[in-house]
């Protein structure tokens, strides 16, 4: 294994079979819109605008708003007023919330919101939305737990609401080219595929992007005045505040992130589950640096094994994040390396395609001699409008579909946080019921599927 740090520590445990549920497309089918899509009457709107809402702006979340600015920027909410300040600023006739349970009781016009909070906030905010009819666009991971991700793909189809997750790179060129080329049989028949990326490092290097591998700290500064610390907290067990957590840093603890596997691995492993049709693993499996009671360790290997869907054989699926990296194929050239950021390399029967950055932007056969005599396919899929916002935008007036719907991303999330709870147990191999929804092997493990939310909070 290259790169692999000399304390990875590896266990295994006896696998059992079993077959999982149908995997999941990639888009919906046309659906009914509510009334409010055309106008607060059922009529076509005087500007045909969507009044949007964006929930937890400080961070990507007012990239989102910005992304979706086109229509009415109506309300914004924020837990904390510094943090979103330059937000607020730039939409200064927005009404402005911190708690979003009031600002959906209260301003019955919003047609659609943004969730850009943390990790542990998506499925709550995500849901509450969704019962109040609101179309929602969520950053990924979708959820924090593999119950929420189940949860939150059933509240949309109850809702029939248009859902999009925030893996922009399913909006990519390259991401379709990679489902054209493999259903085209480009390679053959795929039984491996290779995903990583360098998160939280940098290009494989220190310093880390957030905090992981460490102790809860022991320090217990003053909240910000600013900063309503129980409402960040949201359905979280309680804690005492720290700025280890709070703006950006949640994302290494286990209560409120999932690393770098639920912030990459989402984008990187997209277009590995939208081509290859994949759905729940059968079985699960994983190495790291040292596990911490509280945070994602620094570095990981996950390895999924899926079941045959359909003529599709069944496939190995391995992740690294945190600098680790699979062995150099053979087959690319000399005076090249896999890029140490992000990639995914397909191994067929009959070659191989090596995907160079997030999310599914460059795919190349390999080796060399293949990708320059493989005749490309016929275009088959639908093309993005104008990217991953413009998408939902559209979908949310005319009901055309998306991508990256809940229907796709909470199958996809389900797995790749079953990674983390395999990490976060150990690592020993965990068998899956996706129908029961429990790990069969290990009962013990089932415990970080989800947890108890704080008095108040609920997906109810």
């Amino acid at each position: 294994m290259k790169n692999k740090p000399s304390n990875i520590k590896q266990e295994s445990g006896h696998i059992s079979r079993r077959s999982f549920l149908a995997a999941t497309g990639a888009v919906t089918a046309f659906m009914a819109l509510p009334a409010r899509v055309l106008g607060r009457g059922g009529e076509t709107s005087p500007n045909n605008k969507l009044n949007i809402a964006g929930i937890g702006v400080g961070g990507q979340g007012g990239n989102d708003v910005d992304e979706v600015s086109s229509e009415n920027i109506f309300a914004l909410c924020d837990v904390d007023s510094d943090h979103a300040a330059h937000v607020f600023k730039k939409y200064p006739n927005a009404k402005r919330y911190k708690d979003f349970r009031e600002m959906l009781d209260k301003e019955k016009s919003i047609d659609a919101v943004v969730v850009g909070t943390p990790d542990h906030l998506h499925a709550v905010v995500s849901v509450t939305a969704m019962h109040h009819g609101k179309h929602v666009y969520c950053e990924k991971p979708l959820t924090r737990t593999v119950y929420e991700a189940r949860a939150v793909a059933k509240a949309a189809r109850d809702a029939k609401v248009v859902t999009q997750m925030g893996n922009q790179g399913m909006a990519f060129e390259g991401n379709r080219l990679i489902n054209e080329w493999l259903w085209d049989g480009a390679i053959g028949p795929v039984r491996e595929a290779h995903v990583w990326s360098d998160r939280p490092t940098h290009r494989g290097k220190m310093p880390l992007w957030w905090a992981q591998g460490i102790e809860r700290p022991k320090e217990t500064p003053p909240v910000p005045d600013t900063l309503d610390w129980d409402l960040w907290l949201g359905p979280a067990p309680v804690r005492p505040y720290h700025p280890a957590y709070a703006p950006f840093r949640w994302r290494g603890w286990w209560d409120f992130g999932t690393g770098g596997l639920g912030d990459m691995g989402i984008h990187n492993l997209a277009p590995v589950f939208s081509a290859l049709k994949l759905g729940a693993p059968e079985t699960v499996q994983a190495s790291s640096t040292p596990v911490f009671a509280e945070t994602v360790p620094v570095a990981a290997m996950v390895h999924y094994q899926f079941s045959a869907r359909g003529d599709l054989p069944p496939l190995k699926l391995h992740w690294y994040d945190g600098g680790l990296l699979p062995e150099r194929p053979a087959e690319l050239e000399q005076n090249r390396e896999l890029d140490p950021e992000d990639g995914i390399l397909f191994i067929g029967d009959k070659g191989k395609m090596l995907v160079t950055g997030w999310g599914g932007e460059h795919p190349r056969l390999l080796p060399e001699t293949l990708d320059k005599e493989y005749k490309r396919p016929a275009k088959t899929l639908p093309r993005s409008p104008a990217g991953h916002y413009k998408e939902w935008i559209q979908a949310c007036k005319t009901g055309s579909p998306t991508r990256s719907n809940f229907d796709f991303a909470g199958p996809l999330t389900e797995a790749v946080l079953l990674g983390s709870v395999c990490v976060r147990n150990g690592g020993d191999k965990l068998v899956w019921d996706t129908q029961n929804m429990k790990i069969t092997n290990d009962p013990d493990a089932n415990k970080y599927l989800h947890y108890e939310y704080r008095k108040g909070w609920s997906l109810a």
